[in-house]
C-alpha cells in the first residue's frame, strides 16, 4: 500500500474544517446579501471607528509581544543552564496551565483582579501604605494586557528554550577560551544564535494576541479589540459578509507582519 494513502484522513480533514471555511470566508467577504459581488464590505472596513479598533489591537498585541520576550527569554536561559531533569520540571509548570481550558485561565483573572482579589489588595496595600490612593486594575487596558502577557507567555519561552538547548556548547566554550567575558559571550555568541527562537517565539504570541477577543471581552470592561469586532459582526449582528471582510483584513496584516519578523530570521542565526 502506497504510503501517501496514510495521509488521506490529514488531506480529507484540511479540506472541510480549513480550505472550505477560508473558501466561504472569502466568497463571504466578496459577496453583499444578496450574493452579488462588491467590494463595500472592505470599503466599509475605513471608517474611521474601525482603524482606530484595528490600531489598539496592534498596539496592544505589540506590548504583549515586547513584555512577553522581556520575561520569557530569560526565563528560557535560565532553564537552558539547568540539568536536564530540573529543565523538564520547570518546562512542565510552564505547559500544565496550558491544559487547562483558555476560558478559565481567563476567567481566574477575574478573580485575582477584582476589588476583593488577591492581586488587587496586594498592589492596594503597597499603595497606601505609601499614602497613594487605591487603584483598579480590572476592566481596563492593563487588566487586559496582564491577561494576554500570561496565557501567550508559554508561546515565548517554549520556541527560545528549544533554540537554546540546541546551542553548541563548544562555541560558547571557544568564546570564553579566547577572554570574552559571561556579558560578551551573550551579546556575541548567545543572542545571535537564539534569533530564530525569538522570531519563532514573537510570531507565536502577536498572532494568538492581534486576534484574540476573549480576553478584552471579560478583562477589558467593554474595551473593544478587533477580534471583538468580528465576533460581533458574525454572531450579534449577523452580518457575515462585513465580518468576514474583516477577517480578511487581519489575515492579510498578519502575513504581512510574518514576512517582516521573518526578515530577521536566517533560519540559522549569525554570530556577530
Amino acid at each position: 500500500m502506497n504510503r501517501k494513502w496514510y495521509a488521506a484522513p490529514y488531506g480529507v480533514w484540511m479540506v472541510i474544517f480549513t480550505v472550505v471555511p477560508f473558501l466561504l470566508i472569502i466568497y463571504y467577504s466578496l459577496t453583499a446579501g444578496d450574493g452579488g459581488f462588491t467590494l463595500s464590505n472592505f470599503q466599509r472596513f475605513f471608517d474611521p471607528v474601525y482603524i482606530k479598533v484595528l490600531g489598539r489591537s496592534l498596539g496592544i498585541a505589540a506590548l504583549c509581544t515586547v513584555f512577553c520576550l522581556l520575561i520569557g527569554y530569560p526565563a528560557a536561559l535560565f532553564m537552558t543552564d539547568k540539568k536536564v531533569d530540573r529543565r523538564g520540571m520547570l518546562i512542565l509548570l510552564f505547559v500544565i496551565p496550558m491544559w487547562m481550558n483558555f476560558l478559565l485561565r481567563t476567567y481566574a483573572w477575574l478573580t485575582l483582579l477584582e476589588s476583593n482579589g488577591i492581586v488587587t489588595k496586594a498592589v492596594n496595600a503597597v499603595i497606601t501604605f505609601f499614602g497613594g490612593e487605591e487603584i483598579r486594575l480590572l476592566y481596563n487596558y492593563n487588566a487586559v494586557l496582564m491577561g494576554m502577557i500570561y496565557n501567550f507567555l508559554p508561546f515565548m519561552i517554549l520556541p527560545i528554550h528549544s533554540v537554546l538547548t540546541k546551542i553548541d556548547r563548544r562555541v560558547i566554550e571557544a568564546a570564553q577560551d579566547l577572554g570574552a567575558n559571561p556579558f560578551t559571550v551573550f551579546i556575541k555568541v548567545i543572542l545571535p544564535l537564539s534569533v530564530p527562537g525569538i522570531v519563532s517565539g514573537c510570531v507565536m504570541v502577536f498572532m494568538p494576541a492581534v486576534t484574540t477577543f476573549v480576553i478584552s471581552t471579560l478583562l477589558g470592561g467593554g474595551m473593544k479589540l478587533f477580534g471583538d469586532l468580528i465576533q460581533q459582526q458574525m454572531i450579534t449582528t449577523g452580518d457575515w459578509n462585513f465580518g468576514s471582510a474583516l477577517s480578511m483584513v487581519m489575515l492579510i496584516l498578519i502575513l504581512i507582519s510574518m514576512f517582516f519578523m521573518n526578515k530577521f530570521d536566517n533560519g540559522e542565526g549569525n554570530i556577530m
